[in-house]
Parts: C-alpha cells; structure tokens; sequence
C-alpha cells in the first residue's frame, strides 16, 4: 500500500482471484485501521502545503500521466490478470487513463466577481475541500481511479482511496509509480474489503466521500457521512434504456446497440441494459445483433483472440446466472447464449433475451453482465414511459436518423446524460451524474471541478 509516500506491507493479507481461472494467484495488503488512521493523518498533513501552488500541481499531474504511460503494458498485463479484461482492453484503459489526465488538468476554476462598483466588490472563491476519501469499483479500476483522484488533485484536495478487493492490484502499483512524484501524503493507496470502506467513509478526517458502486452501497454511504455532515458524490447503478426509432437502418446500428451493452461484457455502469426497438424492425435487428453476438469469441484475456473476457467475480458471474435463469421461467426466448460456458473461470456468453416484459428482474434491476433483455414498441410515448418507469436514471439513448428529434426525446429520458445515435460515450469536460437513484452530484468536467471545493465569498465595501 502507499501511505505518506512509503509503501507498507500489510500485517495481513487477503487473496485475489484470477476470474479467468476462478483460482486465487496472489494475495492483497489488507490494511488495518490503525494504517488507515497513518494514512488519513499524512493527508491532512500534506493538504495545506498541496493546495498553495496550482502551477506545481499542474506540472505533476504532467509528470504523472508520462509515467503511467511508460508502464502501460506492465499495468495492461496486471489489469488482465486480475479483472479478466482482454489485454487490448486493459491496455485500451491505461492509455484513455493518461489522455484522461491531460484532459482534466486543463480545466480550470475561475473566481466570479458577482458584484464590482461604488457600493461593494463581491467575489466567489472555489477553495480545496480537505482530505477526500475516494472508493472505486472493479470493472475500470485504474480509470476511475484516476477520475477521482486527479480532479481533486488539481483543485489542491488530497486523496486516500480505496480500490475493490476483486481488483486491487494495478491500483496499487500504480500507487508505487506515483508515489515518489506526488509529495508525501497527497496520494495514499490502501487495499481491504467492506470493513475498510465503512472506515473511510465515517473517518473524522475526512470531508469528502466520492463513491462509484452499488446502490444499496451507497446508501450505506449517505448515510455514514450524514453524522458529520461529509460532502458526498454518488455515481451508483444504472439500467439504462435504449430506444431504437422505425427509421434506422438495422444493420448500421447493430454493432453500435451490441457494443454499447457488452464491451466490457456489460460491466459498465452506463452500458445498455434495455433495448427497445420499434416493432416494425424488431425482427431484422434483433437478427443483426444476435449474429454479433455468436461471431464473438469469449476467452481468457491473454488470448489474443478474445473480444470478451470472464465477468470479473463469482458473485456477479452467480447473479448473471441468477437472473437469465429468472428469464427463463417467465417464458422468455434465449436467441443467444443464455447457460454459463464450460471449464474453469467465469465465462458467459452474450445473451439477447427476447420475449420478455417489465415486471422481470432481468429488466426491473441492474444486471451487469452480459445479458440484455430486448423489447418492442409500437408508440415513442409508450417506450419513453416505459424507460422512465424505473429507480434508475443513470443514461439512456435515442437512435433515430432525424436528430432534432432524436436531441428532443432525448431530453425527455429521466437520466443524467442522454445520448443520440451513441451511448455510453464519456468525457473529461463534460460531467457525468444520475437521478433518482443512480446518483447524487456529478463527476468530470467544470462540475465535478466544484464538488471537490468549497465555495466562499468575499464582500469588501467601499
């Protein structure tokens, strides 16, 4: 682990599992609370002196991204072995990383001046929040990692983060390849499971809690910082819907629609996870994605052949499973996939499901892996209720060739980011956040630039 600019051994370990395997390959730091205590201490002593200079923070996060983009293919390999991602995609991940970075260190705060004549100069100020407690997921570990900590880093905050205990690894040793840039204690590393988690998130040290994850864990979250009134941004689950128009071409759109619900075998929070389609192309499209989905070839990341990996771990390779076979006794059509792949490790195949209603729980919840629920319509209306008709408000998408009507239904889905002819798509500039119950603040961008500071304002007479 990285604490104050050292890297600490753990006085116990936890194992990690290959998910192409489903065999354990190595073990884990598991960091106890009094490293914990180390670690949220060197980070509120680093953070005054961190937050006087934006130049030199600048510079840094400069030096950063060159580093992690001289180790790319030694983090690719360790990102594949422990995630499961083909070894393109993890070195796909660390190079959007680094172009990540250079994206959001040219963003930058500006003071208002809300008032400036005879009477008064009222100025509003952005100033660095403290120490922020930043917890990530397993299916872009390094990515979101970085989307949390370089913005913070920038507005002059400092980090302890908390990687999944699936994917811990290259998270960690990107912790040793930062640490002698960053000063000590800006950045801190520790590995652990759930314990951990509620550690930081009710630590007294900290003043912001940033958390990418479940629903039903960040709840958990809320409602750890509410005693101490920590400031919290959500990005929780999502079940984005996608509304295919009659007047699409099927066979231009179907990779589009395969690949915005399966890259990363649909373990992605704003993938497509219900797909509506007009009925009067239903049948030739539903045709066109399933033949995707037969032609690809499923396997252990390190085999070059592999356009998709294993789902990451065994509980949600076991929900995945859980919930296809839901589908099943409700009468719905596997026109793909639909039963686990043979052998060891977690391998599913990906599954269209056709056949199938709200009211099912492939539809109803989050399923994160590799099994879409498809869906016809007949009215743009009744498919825009029906999408809406969720807890979710994450993403969803319109794909339609009239674009000032497809930007119109658009603004009509209940999410935080819709998209036209597209989906999934992110960027540094532009924030990301959900409704309801996908989310609460935004992330990226200006926006997520302002969650990590506190505002004030200062109002000279004259």
């Amino acid at each position: 682990m990285i604490i104050n600019g050292k890297s600490i051994k753990g006085e116990r370990t936890f194992e990690v599992i290959n998910p192409a395997t489903g065999s354990v390959f190595t073990e884990c730091p598991d960091c106890t609370k009094s490293q914990l205590d180390d670690a949220m201490e060197s980070a509120l002593r680093a953070f005054p002196g961190w937050g006087k200079d934006k130049t030199k923070r600048v510079q840094t996060l400069h030096e950063c991204a060159a580093a992690l983009k001289s180790h790319g293919d030694m983090l690719a390999q360790i990102l594949t072995r422990e995630q499961g991602k083909p070894l393109k995609d993890s070195l796909y991940e660390i190079n959007r990383s680094v172009s990540w970075i250079e994206g959001v260190v040219s963003l930058d705060l500006h003071s208002q001046v809300i008032q400036d004549d005879s009477a008064a100069l009222i100025q509003a100020h952005h100033k660095p929040i403290g120490v922020v407690a930043a917890i990530t997921p397993w299916n872009y570990p390094i990515l979101l990692a970085l989307a949390k900590i370089v913005p913070a880093l920038l507005v002059g905050d400092t980090v302890v983060l908390k990687p999944s205990p699936f994917t811990p690894l290259a998270t960690l040793k990107m912790g040793e390849i930062l640490r002698n840039l960053l000063p000590p204690g800006v950045l801190n590393i520790v590995s652990g499971g759930d314990e951990l988690g509620s550690w930081m998130t009710m630590h007294p040290v900290v003043r912001k809690i940033s958390f990418t994850g479940s629903v039903e864990t960040g709840k958990i979250v809320a409602q750890a910082a509410a005693p101490d009134l920590k400031r919290i941004d959500l990005e929780l689950g999502g079940n984005d819907p996608a509304i295919v128009l009659p007047d699409v071409d099927p066979q231009k759109v179907a990779e589009k629609l395969f690949w915005g619900a399966f890259r990363n075998n649909g373990q992605v929070c704003i993938d497509i996870k219900r797909l509506y389609l007009h009925e009067k192309i239903f049948g030739r499209l539903v045709q066109e994605i399933a033949a995707i989905a037969r032609a690809v070839r499923v396997g252990d990341g390190f085999d070059p052949a592999s356009q998709l990996g294993p789902v990451n771990n065994k509980p949600q390779f076991d929900r995945v499973i859980d919930l296809v076979e839901d589908a099943k006794k409700s009468g719905a059509t596997m026109v793909t996939g639909g039963e686990p792949l043979g052998g060891p490790g977690y391998f599913y195949p990906p599954t269209i499901v056709t056949g199938i209603a709200e009211g099912t729980r492939l539809v109803d919840e989050e399923q994160f892996g590799p099994a879409l629920p498809v869906m016809a319509f007949g009215d743009v209306d009744e498919a825009l209720e029906r999408a809406n008709a969720t807890h979710f408000g994450l993403g969803g998408s319109i794909w339609t060739n009239d674009l000032d009507r497809g930007a119109e239904l658009a603004s009509r889905l209940e999410c935080g980011t819709g998209w036209v002819n597209q989906h999934g798509v992110v960027s540094p500039y532009a924030p990301l956040g959900g409704v309801k119950w996908s989310g609460i603040g935004y992330q990226f961008g200006l926006s997520g630039l302002e969650e990590l500071t506190e505002m004030q304002v200062i109002n000279i007479a004259r």
